[in-house]
């Protein structure tokens, strides 16, 4: 891991947005962003002086477009009313409630924000620039609560950020929360002012849906990696007829990444029985079992494409107006539209949603006498319960993660005096995946529970070499089931060790993470 993230020189990417929210390197801005950033702010405030009408600097935002609040007179610009304009545009868009941003999520806005910026389009002052450079790298984090935002440029949840940037409203700092103008001093910190376009140009922005949408894609490959593995154990622990991983079943019907997801999951079978010709129990499994690798495929397809559509966000300029300083243009343009980004997101949940159906049925399957050959519920002694009851909470987790899945409605109530009439709610369906990837994360963790206690129950089984370790993995942290007992405590134990780095160490990942 280099020492330091230079802005500017490379493509932003998931990870690196990642290992700055986690706190791991120091920002800089690089030469060619602070030269795009100055010649960017140059011409806005040669802009201003030739009298031109600049969105948001010389009008009204949003319905106030009609009005003129500033002019040019005789080449020259009032700086104190600039001032005084930028400095509301925070301040009155600061209008977030509900649950705040934890301090990886803040430090992942802040750097999705940065990135745009250093695209020089923005027209923000360099010295503003920096003071939020500053702010990341000292670790002032500013309260940011995430209802707010319709996804048309994420105004509430960076206006909470901007405010912080005036001296205003409340910050985290070494673990307390205190008001920004309190740790500004003890810091010494002096703010740069507000002038030109900085208040509209911290604000308009989605850098709160990118952020986020980082952080939450880097955490659904996480877990993606770790069910291949819970895939396996399964299809070890039932026995499985994995002829459809084979490679000519892909050749068949080239599908989006299935050729590549079922030869990760053939791997990972090596050394495995179900490799024999007469490995299998059955020959055709139910569909759950059989259709892994076509599912788990398009997992992976949209997946890819949600990254994609983030990593485009990351190193793109989504501000209005664009102040091009080499066209030696204000150009009027709808980049604040995340639409993109809400439908890859969209198709990546309902495709999630699906591979959890089929997670929830092999389940079951596996505790059925009838589909498994195996013990009713996975217990050896009559008249106890074993997993029965589970199976109520497999359901509901399903239940939950199809909810959550659902598309959000392209309906939504015009603002701005019915201007702005129409939202991507990027940031609600980025909330929604979240809650969605909490119920997945603990319905991964119920198939290795059980998928572990199925393959203790086969008469002399023999898995392959990863199955076999992922079951002293499991069996580490999680006894066999032999007399009843709670198993919430198992699946707790299990569902935060799965998303800890060490638990995919030495395993070649499903989707890559760095």
């Amino acid at each position: 891991m280099a020492s330091k993230l230079i802005l500017g020189d490379a493509p932003l990417t998931l990870e690196d947005v990642r290992t700055v929210a986690d706190g791991g390197q120091i920002v800089e801005q690089g030469v060619q962003a602070q030269q795009a950033i100055s010649a960017s702010f140059d011409f806005l405030l040669r802009s201003i002086s030739a009298g031109e009408r600049i969105y948001g600097v010389t009008t009204g935002l949003g319905a106030n477009v009609d009005t003129t609040v500033l002019y040019a007179r005789d080449g020259r610009h009032d700086e104190e009313l600039l001032q005084a304009i930028q400095r509301r545009i925070p301040l009155a868009r600061a209008v977030g409630v509900g649950q705040q941003a934890t301090r990886t999520q803040v430090r992942a806005i802040m750097l999705a924000r940065l990135a745009g910026l250093a695209q020089g389009a923005s027209g923000i002052s360099l010295p503003v620039a920096d003071t939020l450079l500053t702010f990341l790298n000292q670790g002032i984090h500013p309260r940011v609560p995430l209802i707010g935002s319709i996804g048309e440029a994420d105004l509430a949840p960076l206006a909470h950020v901007g405010r912080a940037l005036v001296g205003d409203g409340e910050v985290e700092y070494q673990g307390r929360i205190l008001p920004a103008s309190t740790v500004l001093n003890r810091l010494n910190l002096t703010l740069a002012p507000l002038r030109g376009k900085d208040g509209l140009a911290l604000v308009s922005s989605n850098a709160a849906s990118v952020g986020l949408g980082a952080l939450l894609l880097l955490d659904i490959a996480r877990l993606l990696n770790v069910h291949s593995g819970a895939v396996v154990l399964s299809l070890e622990a039932f026995r499985a007829n994995i002829t459809p991983l084979t490679p000519r079943a892909a050749q068949m019907r080239p599908a989006p990444q299935q050729a590549e997801t079922a030869a990760y999951l053939l791997t990972l079978l090596e050394g495995s029985q179900l490799l024999q010709p007469d490995g299998a129990r059955a020959l055709q499994d139910p569909l759950s079992f059989r259709c892994v690798a076509p599912v788990l495929a398009c997992v992976c397809h949209y997946y890819l494409l949600a990254r994609a559509a983030v990593e485009l966000e990351l190193n793109s300029a989504d501000d209005n107006p664009g102040l091009l300083a080499e066209p030696g243009l204000v150009l009027a343009n709808a980049n604040f539209d995340a639409t993109h980004l809400a439908l890859a997101l969209e198709s990546l949940g309902m495709a999630l949603a699906r591979h959890a159906a089929c997670t929830g049925e092999r389940i079951m399957k596996m505790m059925s006498p009838a589909a498994s050959g195996l013990p009713r519920f996975l217990t050896r002694h009559a008249g106890q319960t074993g997993f029965a009851t589970l199976q109520k909470t497999v359901s509901a987790l399903v239940s939950d993660i199809a909810h959550h899945a659902q598309p959000l409605s392209p309906l939504a109530i015009p603002v701005a005096d019915r201007v702005e009439d129409y939202a991507s709610q990027a940031m609600g369906v980025i909330s929604k995946t979240t809650r969605l990837l909490e119920s997945l994360r603990y319905l991964v963790a119920i198939e290795l529970l059980v998928a572990a206690q199925a393959l203790d129950l086969q008469d002399a089984p023999q898995p392959g070499h990863y199955a076999k370790a992922l079951h002293g993995r499991v069996r580490a942290l999680v006894a066999p089931l032999d007399e009843d007992r709670s198993s919430a405590d198992d699946i707790a134990v299990l569902a935060s060790e799965i998303m800890q780095p060490a638990w995919l160490a030495g395993t070649a990942p499903l989707l890559e993470t760095a």
